[in-house]
């Protein structure tokens, strides 16, 4: 009696073990499906209208990319471009390039450079609504928008997905799917809350390859060059 007792036991613990495990599984279904809505529904387009006033164009000798307003106070703003934008001008010994937001163009000054991680700070003496960045990577599949100035066409905004985290030549980098161009180096890569996830610097160019754009993280902005407006969302 006490073996039978014991098997019915265990029976009765075994299923409730594989309920409780359904269950789980289940409310992480629920869970990836209101992420999915969540994700369709998101109105891109009110993202893009707000991200528009802290997003730049940066023009510096013959070479041009983007910016995007990393911290500002009532009398300047600094913004956040690659290197690659702002060599040429650096390293021949000029500390000013144009920054350009629509038909409006103001001269900024080279602040802080950082080539191992291609990044540079631009200070501009006029405030601008600074863009905060995430603070956490985000996931897998994470739908994001990148926002710049491709051929010098400001404004120009792509969406795609966060693909993947790669390690090439020795720094690290978000890949994402969004179509990027020339111009739209130093440009933000924004989440569905308006975040700054990273910052566009590159792509992987190669026969039949397609949308492998690549991003440097930007924690790797906020920890190395700039102090970086605070994000209330996570």
């Amino acid at each position: 009696m006490a073996t039978i007792a014991a098997a019915g036991f265990a029976h009765a613990w075994r299923s409730e073990a594989s309920i409780r495990g359904q269950l789980a599984t289940q409310q992480r279904t629920v869970q990836e499906l209101r992420e999915r809505v969540d994700a369709a529904q998101t109105d891109w387009s009110a993202i893009a209208a707000t991200a528009e006033s802290s997003v730049v164009t940066v023009e510096a000798g013959h070479s041009l990319g983007s910016g995007w307003v990393a911290h500002s106070d009532a009398n300047s703003s600094e913004i956040v471009t690659n290197f690659h934008v702002v060599a040429d001008s650096w390293s021949s010994g000029t500390a000013t390039v144009s920054v350009r937001q629509g038909d409006r163009t103001s001269t900024g000054t080279i602040e802080r450079v950082d080539r191992n991680d291609d990044l540079a700070v631009i200070r501009l003496a006029e405030h601008l609504p600074p863009l905060a960045p995430t603070a956490q990577r985000p996931k897998l599949g994470t739908t994001v928008m990148a926002v710049g100035s491709s051929l010098g066409l400001d404004g120009t905004i792509s969406i795609g997905v966060v693909s993947g985290y790669r390690s090439i030549e020795g720094s690290n980098y978000l890949q994402f799917s969004a179509p990027i161009s020339p111009g739209n180096s130093g440009g933000p890569v924004i989440d569905s809350q308006g975040r700054v996830v990273a910052i566009a610097s590159a792509k992987l160019v190669y026969p039949g390859g397609e949308a492998l754009s690549l991003g440097i993280p930007v924690q790797v902005a906020c920890d190395n060059v700039v102090v970086c407006a605070v994000s209330t969302s996570d």
